[in-house]
Formats: structure tokens, C-alpha cells, sequence
């Protein structure tokens, strides 16, 4: 996912929203937490760390939701403002992070889709996928411990 938006980007031209930055940020924690978890053999570490990728998830599956709506019911007046690069360039580092998550950039405009659904449909859905095979790992995790 994360290869296939750096190239909608860099190849294609589509220039991300701060919104899809976030999801983007949010897949890499997901992929960070997996390889640290899967590094570990402990059952308790590998519930905790299963917890954690699934709350990374959630957090990842929301704010893609979020975009989706509001592509679906686009505002009068986008609430988004300035994209991503323009805030880092104009402010500082402490001042871009808050505005990155109240939103700024045209997180309502849909660029691309595929098989009718936009890149924030699809990125809720992979997160959503995501979250569905770490509760499976988790239901297996807590029964092996019950044998």
C-alpha cells in the first residue's frame, strides 16, 4: 500500500492530503509494531504487541473512514487548508503536527479510484483487514493458552 501511494505520488502525480499522510504514518506504525512483535516468542508480549498493532489499526481504519466521508458528503467550504509540504516549509515542526491532524488540503477531492472505490476507501478496507487477522491472532493466541 505504502509503494503503491508513493507512486499515485511520484510517478502519477496525485499529491496526498494531510489526511492521507496520517494513514500513511498510521501504516508504517502497523508495519513497525508487526516485524518488533513477530521478533519476540512470549505469548503475553505477543498479545500485547497484537493489542497494540490492532488499536495502530483502528486508529489507521478511522481516519481513512473520516476522509471517505467526507468525499462522500463533501463540505461547502473544504475545512482542509494548506497541503502538508507548504505547512513544513512555512511553520515549525511543533506547530505543522497539530495541524496535520485538524486537517488542511482537500481531503474531500477524490483523484483516483479503482473498481469505483478511492484510495481512502481502499485504505480503510486493507485497515480494516489488517485489524481483522490480528484479532484472529489474538483469539488464537488466548485459546493455545487454554489447552
Amino acid at each position: 500500500m505504502l509503494a503503491f501511494g508513493l507512486y499515485l505520488q511520484h510517478v502519477v502525480g496525485l499529491e496526498p492530503c494531510p489526511m492521507c499522510i496520517v494513514q500513511r504514518y498510521a501504516l508504517v506504525f502497523v508495519a513497525m509494531l508487526a516485524g518488533i512483535t513477530a521478533l519476540f516468542s512470549g505469548r503475553a508480549v505477543l498479545v500485547g504487541g497484537s493489542g497494540l498493532l490492532l488499536l495502530s489499526a483502528g486508529f489507521g481504519a478511522f481516519v481513512a473512514a473520516r476522509q471517505s466521508w467526507l468525499q462522500w458528503f463533501p463540505p461547502e467550504v473544504s475545512a482542509c487548508g494548506r497541503d502538508f509540504y507548504g505547512m513544513i516549509e512555512t511553520f515549525p515542526l511543533q506547530r505543522v503536527i497539530p495541524m496535520i491532524f485538524k486537517g488542511s488540503g482537500d481531503c474531500s477531492k477524490v483523484d483516483w479510484t479503482f473498481l469505483s472505490l478511492s484510495i481512502a476507501n481502499w485504505s480503510f478496507l486493507a485497515f480494516i483487514g489488517i485489524s481483522l487477522l490480528v484479532v484472529a491472532l489474538i483469539l488464537r493466541l488466548l485459546s493455545q493458552r487454554t489447552r
